[in-house]
């Protein structure tokens, strides 16, 4: 389970260091950088397939999307050199540190990829907080340290890219054990962003289905993860689900010609609905319950605004299946809503769980804090490596 996530100069995240637990509730107005923390934790799981880089040039490259505040106690600008990202968890750490690429030339000229961020500095440690006897693996510009599974330190011999991470270019279990468990477990993490329930979205159309432990992030394969949790999941916590939000309901999945189609039998009517036909509040509510009930938990799932199109009504149910993930899963829920934040905390006591409730605001230099933080005396222990 991660402990601490750290971000230094991403957006409006100057320097943010945050304590994380077992489920995690991220509120605050608009514009406080709920979605910029969101988009932290993505590019830290986009390192684990070589896309961090790719991920930040999307969002027009470092200068896009480096800290452009004032600096404290000037009325000047600062223009920061580095974005920085890290976590620490019960069993490793890691960060990463991106900054401006060295200009090249390119035959006719310079190189049109001048603006991708390059990779300068990334550390792998056991335990918490980072230090030189707890380092597992270091990589500096091209050269990578890695500590083998009898402890002897071993240097690369061929040279990393600067836009490569070294998470995803070594594959010995021996010279590097810690960097192969760090990249299955950020594979493993999940994102749901804004699930499309428009009247084209993929979870509308009967598709063709074959067992599906993990809903997709579009949801296209919703009738298939549904019928998934009903053979090899928790078929009572599901129909319990749908009841608790539409009572008196209940789900069916059929197949015709390989293609499965989502069927909503509710009470009253003479016949069921299909996905085509459901409001977007009642979709969206069925696509939460098919990601939090998923056959296979993810180390981490984030969710971001789940609350979106859902009638206040559907909140306590949600908030109960978003604690009953959590018992198997660490969850970070991003969200706008006070009465998803309050159903959360109600519930959390009756699943012997804590809330880790965190509200984020700006400061007069329009930096993301976490309100009712007095000082840095009151963050998590964290050191970032150095260049």
């Amino acid at each position: 389970m991660l402990t601490t996530l750290a971000v230094e100069n991403y957006r409006s995240l100057r320097r943010l260091i945050l304590p994380l637990g077992r489920l995690n509730v991220v509120t605050g107005a608009n514009g406080t950088g709920k979605s910029s923390l969101y988009r932290a934790l993505r590019l830290l799981a986009d390192a684990a397939d070589g896309g961090a880089v790719a991920a930040l040039a999307r969002e027009g490259g470092l200068p896009s999307t480096l800290w452009a505040g004032k600096k404290e106690g000037t009325a000047r600008g600062v223009a920061p050199t580095s974005l920085r990202l890290g976590f620490a968890g019960d069993e490793f750490g890691y960060a990463v540190d991106f900054g401006h690429p060295i200009p090249t030339g390119a035959p006719g000229g310079a190189s049109l990829f001048n603006l991708d961020p390059e990779i300068k500095r990334e550390c792998t440690w056991a335990g918490p907080v980072l230090r030189p006897a707890a380092l597992l693996s270091d990589r500096s510009g091209p050269a990578v340290r890695t500590r083998a599974a009898d402890g002897i330190w071993h240097r690369s011999t061929g040279t990393l890219l600067p836009h490569d991470s070294m998470i995803g270019q070594f594959a010995d279990p021996q010279l590097a054990p810690d960097l192969l468990r760090l990249r299955e477990h950020l594979r493993s993490w999940r994102f749901y962003d804004h699930v499309r329930t428009d009247a084209e979205a993929p979870a509308r159309a009967a598709r063709i289905g074959t067992r599906t432990p993990v809903l997709a992030h579009d949801g296209a394969d919703l009738a298939a993860a549904l019928q998934t949790i009903r053979e090899i999941g928790d078929h009572e916590r599901l129909a319990a689900a749908v009841d608790a939000a539409f009572p008196g309901s209940g789900i069916e999945v059929v197949c015709e010609g390989g293609r499965f189609e989502l069927l909503l039998h509710q009470s009253g009517l003479l016949r069921p609905l299909s996905a085509a036909e459901l409001s977007d509040g009642t979709l969206r509510y069925l696509l939460w319950t098919a990601a939090l009930l998923t056959p296979r938990p993810p180390a981490l799932l984030v969710l971001n605004e789940p609350e979106s199109s859902l009638h206040p009504e559907l909140l306590p149910p949600l908030a109960d299946l978003v604690l009953t993930a959590a018992r198997d899963t660490q969850i970070v829920v991003v969200t706008h809503a006070p009465e998803l934040a309050e159903a959360l905390g109600r519930g959390a006591p009756r699943h012997r769980l804590d809330v880790n409730a965190v509200t984020l605001v700006k400061d007069d230099l329009g930096r993301t804090q976490v309100a009712g933080r007095e000082g840095p005396l009151d963050e998590p222990a964290w050191h970032w490596p150095k260049r």
